[in-house]
């Protein structure tokens, strides 16, 4: 008898989400799962973790072929913690989201979502952030739940090159017009502070640039366009082609 698939499922929207909520779902009708997720919003946590102040674990429920568990840590730590103390063997999947706000361009160096991704693929295990371009709390995801399935079945049939995840985006639309496999699109982050009414205390807020709305192999271009964004992004973020501009520094 062939075992069923385990699938660790995190986000940094928080155990309460809605998305998170969805994605376990989803992640049932493709084997046993299990949820490790912060206690509350993590939004931006990148891949941060919690070196000093203890992390609390608690079981919050427990049902066939699911087990739920909340952390008072941020996404990464989540993984971190579930692979060493929660999950009976090394899961088959990772899979982080369905984040409320997308995850395109530069905003993946930001995401607690994809912190969780990154720190599951260093871990050896093929891992997949889901984000949806909305910031409302209570969304209709049936749009995008057949592509976030068919995504996941792929991976868990298919698997992942080494040290390779997945940053996959949904516009918010009645109905997705296909799925583009892209690039992140160059942008930036702009008018980032905001002051409150408190002299010297500001507030982080700001607008996102795209530097190349035209380009079209790009998830934003796909976004924009009516398209599910699949990025696959790498660990290595070392840029060769530079090494003999330095090579005097070796003499």
């Amino acid at each position: 008898m062939l075992k069923q698939p385990l699938i660790l499922i995190t986000n940094d929207d928080g155990l309460g989400a809605q998305g998170i909520s969805v994605l376990t779902r989803c992640m049932l009708k493709l084997g046993q799962v299990i949820v490790v997720a912060p206690n509350g919003a993590r939004s931006g946590a990148s891949c941060s973790i919690t070196p000093i102040v203890p992390v609390r674990l608690k079981l919050e429920r427990q049902e066939q072929n699911l087990r739920v568990y909340s952390c008072t840590g941020t996404p990464a730590d989540c993984v971190k913690l579930a692979l060493e103390k929660v999950v009976p063997r090394q899961p088959d999947l990772v899979v982080s989201g369905i984040n409320h706000g997308d995850n395109a361009s530069c905003s993946v160096h930001y995401s607690g979502t994809m912190g969780a991704v990154i720190e599951g693929c260093m871990k050896g295990v093929p891992s997949i952030g889901y984000s949806l371009r909305t910031r409302k709390q209570e969304c209709d995801f049936r749009p995008y739940l057949d592509a976030v399935e068919k995504v996941a079945a792929h991976v868990l049939k298919n698997g992942l090159p080494e040290d390779v995840c997945l940053n996959v985006n949904f516009p918010e639309v009645p109905a997705l017009k296909g799925v583009s496999v892209c690039r992140m699109a160059r942008g930036v982050w702009q008018s980032e502070w905001k002051e409150t009414e408190t002299p010297d205390v500001y507030a982080l807020t700001g607008h996102y640039t795209n530097l190349e709305p035209d380009a079209e192999d790009t998830d934003y271009w796909a976004l924009d366009h009516g398209m599910a964004s699949v990025t696959p992004l790498c660990l290595d973020m070392t840029y060769r082609p530079y090494f003999k501009n330095l090579e005097s520094l070796q003499k």
